[in-house]
């Protein structure tokens, strides 16, 4: 018996024919990401149901050497949940995992297993009156230990943070199965290093996320949404500031997109309406959201805020959801630019950051100048400017052909975007993660001192490199194959 069939042999009896398979029919939806980039071969596919049943797993790799590949709700957009084409390593699905250990409304948190969608974790907090305050698109697939493992930003980030500001505590299975207990949160604990801040965005390359204890907060009283039309997105900015001083901590989301983003979305979604009756250069969708009891002054002060707005000329027209329904609209306009932009055509998608000041100078800057660069291309930013992460897309010129012009242009476009955001100070990374996608580009760019100290930390708790290989850490000069 080879060592594989070996190990394959102790998995099953391990975890069961519910939690460990080969059959292709059940292991190839997992083998490819969410965008359809990157494709890989495993050994087979693990659903371990309790943290227990993880840690033993574990072991039984690093008995047999295997690396492991884990995976939440698949929805990354770095490839960071995809193994190699070797297929030598396993997948490890943590849906199974899916239980709400503990809801503590009165301390307004939660613990939580890693294979909770994020959708479902909205709606058991709204059930105690409660709130957990990060969202995004893929809610309805996302999974709270892919979250954690990512640092997951989303629509809320410019009031609440991203998920590292979420995450009270944490459980994990380290690379020797060990486990890693902090889900107990401490308002006060200088043990040490905080361990759960490293493990937080490390996209299961030290350990694998079993569990977590989140904060949560009241429920809304009421909400209102608008939708702005703007000269520039200079004008966003200023708007923007505007907002921050007449509404305050009110202010929950601040989303723009140029009148292309919008145009996209327009002819993608069939019954869609544009909010406006003008065209703009560029639109922002604004949130202001107050606690119980406090909705009524609400009202006043988003009648205030963009009054005051039209008349400094900061915004050409604005309107404000008239319903819960609408709002929704306005949201779905917003969360619908990267499948209506995918539908026109191939892409090169870059999850972007520079600093909130400096973030429509980029835009303004950038997007001619890829465009100069490589004719015939589009490029377009949308997105979370009030805490300075723009989604970058390059839109490929008409005919190209998908997958052959992303292997070749799409790297030159994506190496010179990321040397321009490097410029500005920014990061190629701002809430999608680095997985195999910009792996080498964050080595090529990183700091190598901070690089040097990923790598430090990556030996210490994973000697033989058997979580995640390949994702997030970029090689050593020494190690790279030439």
């Amino acid at each position: 018996m080879s060592d594989h069939d070996a190990f394959l042999a102790a998995a099953r009896d391990l975890l069961g024919p519910r939690g460990f398979t080969t059959d292709p029919e059940l292991v190839m939806p997992w083998l490819t990401d969410w965008r359809g980039r990157y494709s890989g071969r495993a050994l087979g596919l693990a659903s371990p149901a309790s943290t227990e049943e993880v840690a033993a797993f574990v072991k039984l790799c690093g008995a047999h050497a295997i690396p492991i590949v884990p995976q939440g709700g698949n929805s990354g957009m770095s490839g960071g949940a995809t193994p190699d084409e070797t297929g030598t390593a396993v997948l490890l699905s943590l849906r199974r995992m899916d239980a709400i250990r503990e809801f503590d409304a009165e301390g307004r948190q939660v613990t939580c297993e890693a294979g909770v969608v994020l959708q479902r974790l909205h709606e058991a907090a709204a059930d105690h009156r409660l709130r957990f305050p990060l969202t995004l698109g893929g809610k309805g697939s996302a999974t709270v230990g892919g979250l954690v493992s990512t640092n997951a930003g989303g629509t809320q980030v410019l009031r609440h943070g991203t998920m590292r500001a979420q995450v009270l505590g944490l459980e994990a299975v380290l690379a020797d199965g060990s486990v890693f207990d902090a889900l107990t949160p401490l308002k006060k604990d200088n043990r040490g290093f905080d361990l759960k801040q490293m493990l937080i965005g490390s996209e299961g390359t030290l350990g694998i996320v079993t569990a977590a204890t989140l904060r949560l907060l009241p429920e809304t009283g009421g909400r209102i949404v608008a939708w702005a039309g703007l000269a520039s997105i200079a004008a966003a900015r200023q708007l923007l500031l505007h907002c921050e001083r007449i509404a305050g901590d009110a202010l929950e989301g601040f989303e723009v997109m140029p009148a292309h983003c919008l145009e996209s979305v327009l002819a993608h979604l069939p019954d869609a309406r544009a909010p406006l009756s003008g065209k703009h250069s560029w639109n922002a969708l604004i949130e202001l959201v107050a606690p119980a009891g406090a909705s009524d002054r609400l009202d006043e002060t988003v009648s205030a805020m963009l009054e005051s707005a039209l008349d400094k000329g900061l915004l050409e027209d604005a309107t404000i959801a008239a319903s819960e329904t609408q709002a929704e609209a306005f949201w779905q306009l917003r969360d619908s630019v990267a499948p209506a932009e995918r539908a026109i055509g191939p892409a090169m998608q870059h999850d972007i950051s520079v600093p909130v000041s400096r973030m429509a100078d980029f835009v303004d800057q950038a997007a001619p100048q890829v465009e100069d660069r490589f004719p015939g291309t589009t490029a377009v930013g949308f997105g979370h400017l009030g805490d300075g992460n723009i989604h970058f897309h390059v839109l490929a010129p008409p005919g190209a052909a998908r997958g052959e012009w992303e292997a070749n242009d799409g790297k030159a476009i994506s190496a010179y975007v990321h040397d321009l955001v490097t410029g500005f100070g920014g990061s190629i990374s701002a809430e999608h993660g680095i997985g195999q996608m910009k792996r080498d580009e964050l080595g090529r760019l990183g700091d190598p001192v901070a690089l040097g100290l990923m790598r430090s930390v990556k030996l210490a708790l994973d000697p033989h490199g058997l979580l995640n290989p390949g994702k997030l850490v970029p090689l050593a000069l020494a190690d790279a194959t030439p």
